[in-house]
């Protein structure tokens, strides 16, 4: 395929090269996504041509407002763009672009490691370009900006977002002097799109140890203008020579955890905001410390507000953050109170399909020094595991609809919609869960019988 790029590239009389990423985890021996390509000259001419010499299996998109294009081929990706300089305004990330050179479009990339370009054709073809050491970074593993890190922050602020991913993802440092760059750019976050933002953000929470972002994203003042409320997980206060752990490096070690055992992103957010009620509900009290009740209430309760703010969607994604966040306690609190049936059947009707994902996050939720603490809990934990097995398959719990409708209520009673239909139903969903009854339609409709009865004066008046 780079053959029939380079034949395509002369027979043009344009040199093309390989660039930025692709060449950066062709070094790192990474898994390569789309193939990206600069040429002094055209990219949608080169892409046209190339795609000519492809034949019917390759697939071209034209944006030659833009300058660029892209093949499709097979599994393959292939982007395509003329060289480019970029100006900014002060007031805005929205560079103003002209045709360039291959020295000023490598002046304008984001970090030396993303500024390595391989010639593929004319009287350097093979020749891997490096004109700011991104392959030294690349050796140690540092994130450095190719020109003043200043002008790369204030011109585009989204950058900064972009170094925390890329250390995040790579397990690379950012040098000293970037970092402190970072901080003193931060405010100019505030005009990049909240989208583009997150979008940075998720990727960072997707990578192997997100703990490293969000570290990040604190040393470098990036957490307080994305994520205040996270960062005032770090306050730490101490009452009578009492103190409390620092809820921000707790969060950090269980959002890891989560990462370990699950590539779900919406899980990985749930395990970054579990505590986030805590601030907000810190309380001491003499003689018995502090304690942080209501809590995963709390946090509940601030999640719409925080997607809402930060752009992600409102939809079943937030739903499920909210349910984990919510219940998150709840296992720990069987493990403590004891794990009786009933309170395993209202575990699995309340969460649902969600139970496996609850009790991933419980688990990573032990960060405890104290290894006989954490053996104590886990050990517990596989008992709430056991008995939540064995409750649906006796009960069939997870999900369950009670199994006597409202409008059935309505027409054995002769009634209108009211609260009566409403009780009623609840009587018969908590015997369900309280295990008076089974979960099945002629004992919840005995049932209902006898209840109505005795607490509405209801009978029949069709059966």
């Amino acid at each position: 395929m780079l053959q029939t790029i380079a034949e395509a590239a002369d027979e043009l009389g344009q040199e093309v090269r390989i660039v930025g990423g692709t060449v950066r985890d062709l070094i790192l021996n990474r898994p390569l996504g789309d193939y990206d390509f600069v040429t002094e000259g055209s990219g949608p001419d080169l892409a046209e041509a190339i795609a000519r010499r492809l034949g019917r299996a390759a697939h071209v998109t034209l944006f030659r407002n833009f300058g660029t294009a892209q093949v499709h081929y097979r599994d393959m990706d292939l982007e395509f763009v003329g060289a480019r300089s970029e100006s900014y305004h002060a007031d805005s990330r929205k560079p103003i672009v002209e045709d360039g050179t291959f020295e000023e479009d490598e002046a304008r990339r984001d970090f030396t490691i993303n500024a390595l370009s391989i010639s593929l054709n004319g009287p350097n073809a093979g020749t891997l370009n490096d004109p700011f050491g991104g392959l030294e970074d690349l050796q140690k593993r540092v994130i450095r900006t190719p020109l003043d890190p200043d002008v790369t922050f204030s011109d585009d602020p989204l950058r900064m977002m972009r170094a925390v991913r890329f250390a995040t993802q790579l397990d690379f440092e950012i040098a000293d002097d970037i970092k402190a760059s970072m901080r003193k750019n931060a405010e100019r976050l505030s005009i990049v799109s909240m989208e583009r933002i997150s979008d940075e953000f998720i990727k960072i929470m997707n990578a192997p140890r997100p703990s490293i972002g969000l570290l990040l994203m604190d040393e470098c003042d990036l957490m307080p203008r994305y994520l205040p409320e996270v960062t005032a997980l770090k306050e730490t206060e101490t009452k009578e020579g009492i103190g409390h752990k620092n809820n921000f490096m707790h969060t950090a070690i269980v959002v890891d955890n989560v990462a370990k055992r699950s590539d779900k992103t919406e899980l990985r957010l749930a395990a970054l905001f579990h505590d986030i009620g805590k601030p907000v509900t810190k309380h001491f009290t003499r003689g018995a410390g502090w304690s942080f009740h209501n809590h995963d209430f709390i946090g509940n309760k601030m999640l719409p507000k925080i997607f809402r703010r930060i752009k992600l969607p409102l939809d079943e994604r937030l739903k499920y953050v909210r349910k984990l966040v919510r219940l998150h306690m709840r296992p720990a609190q069987l493990a403590d109170e004891g794990v009786t049936d009933s309170a395993i059947r209202r575990l699995l009707f309340e969460a649902g399909d969600d139970i496996e994902d609850l009790m991933t996050l419980c688990e990573s939720d032990l960060t405890s020094k104290n290894p006989k603490k954490v053996r104590k809990y886990l050990d517990n934990f596989a008992l709430v595991r056991q008995k939540l097995k064995e409750i649906e398959e006796k009960d069939r719990i997870r999900n369950f609809q009670p199994p006597i409708k409202g409008d059935e209520i309505m027409t054995l009673y002769g009634l209108k919609p009211c609260s009566a239909v409403g009780e009623i139903k609840e009587a018969i969903k908590e015997a369900i869960l309280d295990g008076v009854i089974p979960n099945e339609r002629e004992a919840a409709h005995d049932f209902m019988i006898r209840w109505a009865k005795e607490n509405k004066g209801l009978t029949p008046v069709a059966e």
